[in-house]
């Protein structure tokens, strides 16, 4: 267990719980239209009662409960409900399709599944071999209340799947120390304050909606902003404007389509805008900081170690860099690689991965993130060491997409690469080769497309797909995706 957190701790018991019953937790703007500000002894309640319910069915600590939900409250309630019971969370996005699913439930083995009903389909196509609970159904809040229990700051507390370049993704194993171990970016990069209105628009599953959707504002006395929609430009610029939020926490590609399609304006109740998941570059940064008053201040964090980098709260803005090491994380560039060298410095360091294996908490931990860094210690990302594609902040493994087009019968080999995007930074680009017999054309490109938005999560689908005569292969037989990259 690495020294930062002590036992006994409890999320629930230590913040919600401890929080002023009235104060704000959570502003709700459903799909709907509706809008419902919760309090935190609304959370506490519910949250608790959720837990019961929990218990009732028989998980307890240790267990996994897989959820399956957008951006609203229900998921916050089943996740602080984890907490108290000492259960381990598994958030899924709802963008992933049967087969990403159907790895999940395999892998860490859940022994309940909260879900929308409006993704019920897609579940039940993965084929879960627990109880589903589907939302929203008052019943589940029905139990009676039950108490936070005591945990170390190594028992498993979440589970984050996370894409691999050469096989399936892993699930990465964060222990309890891993929450109260935000408090560390939320003060020296989210740079929330007691009181202010927080949005993290990173949708519930991925790694930064984990830690900023409402763990850090929490921590630090603020609310948190759900927001159950897709992305749209205009739209989140007026609730921005119309919800006063303080701070802002967005993917690049959403500054980047909102400098692009809407006409930014000043925000007089915005303090902080962050971004982090890939270089923001100097126009985007210039714009908003222009139209709003405020910059864009950049970090760099992984699945495994949660936050390691930031541009300092009052610092200004060095375009292109994701900051300096957060304070007492001991980072370096070797062979310019970033490197955790003492992951004991690292308070949201993982545990291991579902798989059983151990995290190497006694040897430097190496990113695969090339970076250089100046004189004054501030880091600048230049490329993935392996062949994972980051686009629109999300970071996607060849292997899955390649998986997938294979699958088609017109397909006889697929390498993928990333390739340069304005907005997105990068695309995912497929070089196919075909069976013999089927000829390269626009129709069966966008088939090729279609078969992949099926197969897995629609983000990962190649935006661009070329056809080749042949792969470019190494002398063992292995894809020169370098090769490809620069063709």
């Amino acid at each position: 267990m690495l020294p930062h957190w002590r036992p006994p701790m409890n999320f629930a018991r230590d913040v919600v719980d401890a929080a002023p019953p009235a104060r704000l937790a959570v502003v709700e703007l459903a799909r709907d239209g509706r809008r419902r500000e919760w309090s935190f002894a609304e959370v506490a309640d519910r949250s608790s009662r959720l837990a019961g319910t929990f218990r009732n069915r028989g998980v307890g600590r240790g267990d996994v409960v897989m959820t399956l939900i957008g951006n609203r409250p229900e998921w916050v309630l089943t996740m602080v409900a984890c907490f108290r019971i000492g259960a381990v969370a598994l958030a899924c996005n709802e963008q992933l399709r049967a087969k990403d699913l159907r790895v999940r439930l395999q892998a860490a083995r859940p022994a309940l599944v909260v879900a929308d009903q409006r993704d019920a389909g897609e579940l039940s196509a993965a084929a879960p071999d627990c109880e589903v609970l589907t939302i929203p159904d008052e019943a589940l809040f029905a139990s009676d209340p039950v108490r936070a229990v005591k945990l170390d700051g190594g028992d498993p507390c979440l589970i984050t799947f996370t894409s691999g370049t050469t096989g399936a993704a892993k699930g990465v194993v964060h222990g309890q120390r891993y929450l109260p171990g935000q408090r560390l970016q939320a003060t020296h990069w989210l740079g929330a304050r007691p009181g202010d209105l927080v949005w993290c628009t990173a949708a519930s599953g991925w790694s930064k909606s984990a830690r900023n959707a409402f763990i850090a504002p929490w921590l630090l006395g603020a609310a948190a902003l759900l927001h159950d929609e897709r992305f749209d430009p205009g739209e989140r610029l007026a609730i921005v404007e119309r919800e006063r939020v303080r701070v802002l926490c967005m993917a690049p590609t959403e500054y980047r389509v909102m400098a692009k399609r809407v006409e930014l304006r000043p925000l007089p109740a915005l303090r902080t805008l962050v971004a982090a998941g890939e270089a923001l570059n100097p126009e985007v940064l210039r714009a908003f900081a222009e139209a709003t008053g405020v910059q864009i201040r950049d970090g760099y964090g992984q699945t495994e170690t949660g936050q390691l980098t930031g541009m300092p709260i009052g610092a200004p803005v060095r375009p292109g860099s994701m900051g300096r090491p957060l304070p007492g994380i001991d980072l370096q560039v070797i062979d310019g690689e970033l490197v955790l060298a003492q992951p004991s410095t690292d308070p949201t360091f993982f545990v291991g991965y579902v798989s059983g294996e151990p995290a190497p908490v006694q040897k430097p931990w190496r990113t695969g993130d090339r970076v250089s860094r100046d004189a004054d210690g501030y880091l600048y990302f230049e490329g993935r060491a392996d062949d994972v594609i980051i686009s629109a902040g999300y970071r996607i493994g060849p292997f899955e997409v390649e998986s997938a087009l294979v699958s088609h019968v017109a397909v006889a080999e697929a390498a993928v690469v990333a390739a340069p995007d304005e907005e997105r930074g990068s695309v995912v680009r497929a070089v196919v080769v075909l069976r013999d017999g089927v000829r390269p054309s626009a129709e069966l490109a966008r088939a090729l497309q279609d078969h992949v938005k099926a197969q897995t999560a629609p983000y990962k689908y190649p935006r661009i797909v070329d056809f080749a005569p042949e792969l470019p292969k190494t002398a063992s037989g292995k894809v020169q995706r370098a090769e490809l990259r620069r063709s």
